[in-house]
């Protein structure tokens, strides 16, 4: 299995951060020009993104006290999916850390391609570093 890793150093307090990572239906606030559109059905989100794409993400859990919101995908693409965003406090600033676990592993190159990408678009929707 395929564990990606990013650390996103944001210039913004870790609380201001969470109130925007914790809404799981408005995901194209988190990474806007990467997700174009997000919507909830039920305990999933749909989320659409630039290129075209459309994902199924189900919450899987969201713990206010450890700011950390975990999230999987399932579909024809992944057989695996999960992915968890927990922001730490780092100062008066904050870290977005986010992981994902994918199989198959000829998928990964494309997803870390993806978690790049929405990385800096994360960046600069929260408090350029």
């Amino acid at each position: 299995m395929a564990s990606l890793h990013r650390d996103i150093p944001i210039n913004a307090s870790a609380d201001s951060v969470w109130t925007v990572v914790r809404d799981f239906g408005a995901v194209q606030k988190l990474a806007p020009g990467v997700v174009v559109e997000s919507r909830l059905d039920g305990d999933a989100r749909i989320v659409t993104f630039a290129n075209g794409n459309v994902a199924r993400e189900m919450l899987v859990d969201c713990d206010e006290a450890r700011r950390r919101l975990v999230y999987a995908i399932r579909n024809e693409r992944v057989t695996h999916y999960n992915a968890s965003v927990e922001i730490v406090a780092d100062g008066a600033n904050s870290r977005l850390v986010w992981t994902v676990d994918v199989l198959p592993h000829e998928i990964a190159p494309y997803i870390s391609s993806q978690m790049d990408q929405a990385a800096r678009a994360m960046q600069q929707a929260l408090g350029g570093a």
